[in-house]
């Protein structure tokens, strides 16, 4: 079971700069809206990108989708805890939450 993390705790480490975001939505999705500094990985693609996008397998990493209902962030962390990644935790609220609080978003 992956860990989860609070707003409040991930906006810490993005100003910290101490995290790793990864926006498991993709595609249009990801084009239109997602955390600062987020990365695109989906479910189909972390076996094939993972390496490559995430060569450090201890770095904090967290995963998010749109909101609890959302499975994406769950199905890519635990994928990421199977090839190795040892500091992986989930943002079930996802960007819903975020932008509910009125926090920032990139395009």
């Amino acid at each position: 079971m992956t860990v989860l993390i609070t707003r409040d705790e991930l906006v810490k480490e993005l100003e910290t700069g101490s995290v790793i975001v990864l926006d498991t939505l993709g595609g249009e999705y990801y084009a239109k809206a997602h955390l600062p500094g987020a990365l695109e990985l989906v479910e189909a693609d972390v076996e094939s990108r993972a390496a490559q996008l995430l060569p450090d397998k201890a770095a904090a990493i967290v995963t998010y989708c749109s909101n609890p209902a959302c499975a994406n962030s769950g199905y890519v962390a635990t994928k990421l805890e199977a090839l190795g990644y040892t500091n992986v935790r989930k943002y079930r609220e996802g960007i819903q939450d975020w932008v509910e609080a009125g926090l920032p978003v990139e395009p």
